[in-house]
């Protein structure tokens, strides 16, 4: 294990060498991240989960720089132009841009105009002139006239290309122009001519510039997308071209004697300064531009990706409903609104189709149909999507007198359709057409968001910004380990979960989710742990890592329904010993907890975090860290865009944040945006600080525009 590696982390997070390679060694042996960060705290020091993640993702980050540096001296050995120096260089670099730059020169290239002067055999010109040798340009190359080279311009030229690529390959130089444009670099954009009206709605971007450090991520992401749309043209420089040009001379020229040399084209000075001019504008700038908008880009993926993690992470530890008998309902208008009856268990029992709005208008025998259903299966609750005629079916079901009190709640149905139409929902509904299958998804994502949630891609789930602009593999990676973070941090009913469900528990996977369906279906339901090791493939190692976050609620050993892991089982066994009681009687009663000194159990295993982790899940069994589902009656006097004014107070639910700002539903088809700046009367740096998804806030309005659908926000209360 590379020591300067783990210093290197350790020192850019703030923690521990130890804890650093002790986490690495952990993940390494095959351990999760929900796995390291909940039961091996006393390993890493309680190194949390965004600290593990971090870890993981330098510690592999380094060691695809050292595959880099193994391929570049491989490289440059087998040119024979290795030397010591060079070798200590590359083996003691850090960063893969300076990696690269140490490279440049040996890298195997196409034909260039250094490489065709250098064929003429215009090198020896090249390097007598660089190294100002020549006293008179024009006289040495004189001596290099031949077949190819027809004047003394032609063999200067030649000169100058091999000057202008040389200069261009010198990792100092490189590195000092690189932290000129990363520290100044200003980006200019201007609107591509003839393109003004199609791409309107990046007008804020036709003669626009900004310093490239300050500009915040979703402009950049704007500003590249309106870029790849040939709609502006977009430039990246230093405020001055000087600046780059005053570092070539400084190390260039600037410590040679020049007292000798002749002015114009004849001394060597006139010659190396039209080469770096050159080498600037046309090898130096393209490339370190490229980097340095990709290195922005780069960092303006990382915060989108970060927020749209955040919120996917809100919603979903999303408040659940829990067990309850849902109607749930998908809206529409021409098509009617689908229905269904779901079971506590969410098990689909009957299904209709409804008329109430326009333009059948079948009210009254909506009204009786959904009466009947009500009554029939004893519903409790009433799901209503909360796209298309969503509000108008609230309104709906308000006028229809129920034979008792049944709750009706708005529910974001974004992604439901991606679900009806995916392999998870042909594969559990196959004799049920799309519709059907969508409103089973609002009503289930209600009763427990985190199960339906896992069914469906995080990017259709409607909580992102630019998440098309920025990297992809990145994004999913990302998303799906907050999805596995998520999952552990709740715990799954080992007797209930679906597969999907299932596939995110630590040291699970498909195959292994599958297994232990096909073992729940020729076996009946699971009684303990133990057996986990029956199922096909799920050895010694997927145990440890997966057997934590799965419950048995009803076990026979009530531990099985814990966050306690089964190798910590012997330890609450000998603290009920040592009470005199059975286990059971020691989750049941406080009183006897409180007399446990933890530290006599403190062993070599099991440290401080460990036991107080333990006594935390005997104190309330199978618990759900989520919190209770509120319910949020929108203003009635607004039911569209037109019925806004100007200073109106409205209850809303937040339906996305961004770094720019937060998205609420106040009931409208069209959501409301709070800026950051209208978010309090303090400077708001990251919203997500002030507020957070599906938070109930009350908004006041600021502006209406009809014309662009838009309505502006600020932030009263949350």
């Amino acid at each position: 294990m590379n020591k300067k590696y783990i210093e290197l982390i350790a020192g850019e997070l703030h923690v521990k060498d130890w804890q650093v390679e002790h986490a690495i060694t952990l993940f390494q042996d095959g351990a999760t991240i929900p796995f390291v960060s909940r039961y091996r705290k006393e390993a890493t020091g309680s190194l949390d989960e965004v600290q593990l993640a971090a870890v993981k993702t330098l510690w592999n980050n380094y060691q695809e720089l050292d595959k880099r540096k193994t391929a570049i001296l491989r490289s440059i050995e087998e040119q024979d132009k290795l030397t010591p120096e060079l070798r200590s260089a590359i083996e003691n670099c850090w960063q893969m841009n300076r990696l690269e730059d140490l490279y440049l020169p040996y890298r195997p290239k196409r034909k260039t105009r250094a490489s065709v002067a250098r064929e003429k055999g215009l090198e020896p010109l090249a390097l007598a002139i660089m190294n100002l040798d020549t006293c008179n340009c024009l006289e040495a190359a004189e001596t290099f006239l031949r077949d190819g080279i027809d004047t003394v311009e032609d063999a200067l030229s030649g000169a100058r290309d091999i000057i202008a690529e040389t200069v261009s390959q010198n990792a100092e130089l490189r590195q000092r122009i690189r932290h000129a444009y990363l520290r100044e670099g200003k980006v200019t954009a201007k609107v591509q001519k003839g393109k003004e009206e199609e791409g309107i709605k990046y007008r804020n971007y036709f003669d626009y510039s900004e310093s490239i450090r300050s500009m915040a991520s979703h402009r950049l992401l704007a500003l590249l997308r309106a870029s790849n749309e040939g709609v502006v043209s977009l430039a990246l420089k230093p405020h001055s071209d000087t600046i780059p040009l005053a570092e070539m001379e400084r190390m260039f020229i600037a410590k040679k004697d020049r007292i000798s040399f002749p002015p114009g084209p004849a001394g060597s000075i006139f010659h190396v300064r039209e080469a770096m001019t050159d080498a600037y504008r046309r090898l130096i700038h393209p490339s370190i531009e490229n980097e340095v908008l990709n290195y922005y880009k780069e960092k303006a993926d990382l915060e989108s990706i970060g927020v749209f993690s955040a919120n996917l992470r809100q919603l979903l530890l999303a408040p659940p409903l829990g067990q309850k008998r849902v109607l749930a309902i998908d809206p529409g208008f021409r098509t009617g609104c689908k229905v269904v009856c779901l079971s506590p268990q969410g098990d689909l029992l009957h299904n209709d189709t409804i008329y109430p709005h326009p333009p059948q208008n079948e009210r009254t025998t909506a009204m009786r149909k959904i009466s009947q259903m009500v009554e029939a299966y004893n519903i409790q609750v009433i799901a209503v999507g909360n796209g298309t005629a969503g509000r108008e079916t609230e309104q709906f079901l308000k006028k229809i007198a129920f034979p008792h009190k049944v709750q009706v709640f708005s529910v974001n149905e974004d992604g439901a359709s991606v679900y009806s139409a995916s392999q998870a929902g042909r594969d559990e509904f196959p004799d049920y057409d799309v519709s059907v299958r969508g409103a089973v998804s609002i009503g289930r994502r209600l009763m427990d968001p985190l199960a339906e949630l896992v069914k469906i891609d995080p990017k259709s789930l409607g909580v992102g910004q630019y998440q098309y602009d920025v990297n992809q593999t990145l994004l999913k990676e990302s998303l799906d380990q907050t999805v596995e973070l998520c999952v552990n941090h709740v715990g799954v009913n080992l007797n209930t979960a679906s597969q999907q469900l299932l596939t995110y528990v630590s040291g699970l996977g498909p195959q292994l989710a599958r297994n232990i369906i096909e073992y729940r279906q020729e076996n009946g339901p699971f009684t303990s742990r133990e057996q986990l090791k029956q199922v096909k493939r799920l050895g010694e190692k997927a145990f440890e890592q997966c057997a934590g976050f799965l419950r048995i609620p009803g076990a026979p050993d009530i531990l099985d329904n814990t966050g306690v892991h089964p190798e910590s089982y012997p330890v609450v066994r000998r603290m009920a010993h040592d009470m005199g009681v059975g286990v059971n009687e020691l989750v049941g009663r406080e009183e006897l907890r409180r007399k446990i000194n933890l530290q006599d159990y403190i062993s070599e295993g099991t440290g401080m975090p460990t036991l107080r982790d333990i006594m935390t899940e005997l104190d309330k069994p199978g618990r759900d860290p989520r919190s209770a589902i509120k319910v949020l009656e929108f203003d009635e006097s607004v039911s569209s865009i037109e019925d806004l004014k100007e200073g109106m107070v409205l209850p809303g639910i937040v339906s996305n944040v961004t770094n720019f700002g937060a998205f609420v539903n106040i009931g409208l088809k069209q959501d409301g945006l709070i800026h950051v700046s209208q978010m309090g009367k303090k400077y708001v740096r990251n919203p997500l600080d002030v507020i957070k998804l599906h938070q109930h806030v009350m908004v006041r309005v600021l502006k209406v525009d009809l014309e662009r659908n838009r309505i502006q926000l600020r932030l009263e209360r949350n």
